[in-house]
């Protein structure tokens, strides 16, 4: 009954989000769905999950398409709350971000933004060629019980729909952007870790404006220059002195063993493993300023260049920020397949027929309300994945704060359980599903939870959930 409580408590701070108390029905109602649906399929899975009545599917779908649920000031209530609640991760007094993007197989014919995709994976169990959405995603990095974890904050689409020919917008500027809108909502500066594709002068010169810096991987064929040595006045010639001096390929410094630091690795959960690395601050010419570099050659992972432009930061440091990276894809593997944030299937029954292997949706030189359209059902995507998001984080609290009360209420079995540690979003997710028939009948009267299902439950539905239980 704690967790329950505890859980409402987390949700009530979205009231504001909802203009009205139906709007605010609807949401409560799919938050409990998230929480307890044993299936990943959609608004159908939280009307069986939760016994609802037929009418309620309509009013759920209603609900993702409505602007009565106000999605940005939802995503900022949301930002308070994770940077309130959850113990960051910090280096020098700034808490860190993690950044990816995630590409999600959608077989729609009538749903907007959906191209195809290329994955670039060594998992042989995806296809090289999808058709889905392409999402970029930010996450927080946290701490609790001895554990760190990537909490999920936002996630929206960036691809698959030109509005104006004279768009010329990548990714990497939608993503620039999102960071920037990011850290003006929670009124810090940053450390941004991502991997190679995210690591150019775009979102460099972007967090640079906002006193943040970046933690990124580089391409094995990076260069930079030394500083261009400065002449005596007498010597100099004409025009403006050089700013660039000897270029330097960095893959060639490896050869250089004996510049090399040999130290314990500082990445999470390497015990017993030593590396060698080295730390360079040259000019990079794409940012046209200094930037430090750390060339690492580690025994099983093989060379790696890592660059940071925030220059006093430890080398040390820099490998192991870098190392948590992997985080925000666990944290996607969960969102697929435990809380299901982009299990949505919204068609567009005006929409044309898109092609498999077709690329991105122009739009304009399609009608107003055709754009409208397409606009109000992206915004339909987003709704389902942030409330997805929330619901993720949601469960990463309750494990992190409540971890007794998870384990036990978790009355299944794991094949390695370790009641001494920090419970799964797995877990969670099975203890909240069997403490809700219990939390039901004992409840406080004229709870919103039970009140609100009681409106819209099934009765015959309820029963049978209710003798499984």
């Amino acid at each position: 009954m704690l967790l329950w409580l505890e859980w409402y408590r987390c949700v009530s701070v979205f009231r504001p989000s909802c203009k009205d108390k139906r709007t605010w029905v609807m949401f409560v109602l799919i938050m409990v769905g998230l929480a307890v649906r044993e299936e990943v399929v959609g608004v159908t899975s939280i009307v069986r999950a939760l016994g609802l009545a037929d009418r309620t599917y309509k009013c759920l779908l209603h609900f993702f398409h409505s602007r009565a649920f106000n999605l940005e000031a939802a995503t900022r209530i949301w930002l308070k709350f994770v940077f309130a609640r959850f113990s960051p991760v910090e280096e020098s007094g700034f808490c860190v971000l993690l950044g990816d993007g995630i590409k999600v197989g959608k077989e729609g014919k009538k749903m907007p933004a959906v191209k195809s995709l290329h994955q670039e994976s060594n998992d042989n169990t995806k296809p090289e060629y999808i058709m889905g959405h392409s999402f970029q995603a930010l996450a927080f990095l946290a701490q609790a019980c001895q554990n760190v974890f990537a909490v999920p904050l936002i996630s929206r689409i960036h691809e698959g729909i030109v509005r104006s020919n004279r768009d010329q917008r990548t990714t990497v500027d939608h993503m620039a952007q999102m960071l920037r809108e990011l850290i003006c909502d929670i009124g810090r500066p940053i450390i941004f870790v991502a991997d190679n594709f995210y690591g150019n002068e775009k979102i460099i010169r972007a967090l640079k404006l906002v006193q943040s810096f970046v933690v990124s991987r580089l391409r094995s064929n990076a260069t930079a220059e030394h500083p261009a040595q400065r002449k005596p006045k007498a010597e100099r010639g004409p025009g403006r002195p050089p700013t660039y001096g000897e270029k330097v390929s960095l893959a060639k410094l490896f050869r250089k063993r004996h510049l090399f630091t040999e130290a314990p690795s500082p990445v999470y959960g390497e015990d017993g493993v030593d590396i060698r690395y080295y730390c360079i601050n040259l000019l990079w010419r794409p940012v046209g300023d200094f930037v430090r570099f750390v060339l690492v050659a580690h025994p099983s992972r093989g060379n790696i260049i890592l660059m940071t432009t925030k220059l006093d930061l430890d080398p040390l440091r820099v490998i192991a920020l870098y190392g948590y990276r992997w985080k925000i894809e666990v944290s996607f593997k969960v969102a697929l397949h435990v809380i299901g944030a982009y299990a949505y299937h919204f068609w567009m029954k005006e929409m044309d027929k898109i092609r498999r292997g077709s690329g991105d949706q122009y739009l304009h030189r399609k009608s107003k309300d055709y754009r409208d359209q397409v606009t109000r059902k992206v915004e339909a995507y987003h709704r389902f994945v942030q409330l997805g998001c929330i619901a993720h984080g949601l469960h990463q609290y309750l494990a992190a704060t409540m971890m007794d009360q998870v384990w036990g209420c978790f009355r299944s079995w794991l094949r390695t359980m370790k009641k001494h540690q920090m419970p799964s979003e797995l877990v969670t997710s099975y203890a909240l599903r069997s403490s809700l028939p219990g939390f039901l009948l004992r409840a406080p009267e004229g709870h919103d939870i039970a009140k609100f299902l009681s409106m819209h439950a099934d009765p015959e539905r309820m029963l049978a959930k209710a003798m499984v239980a």
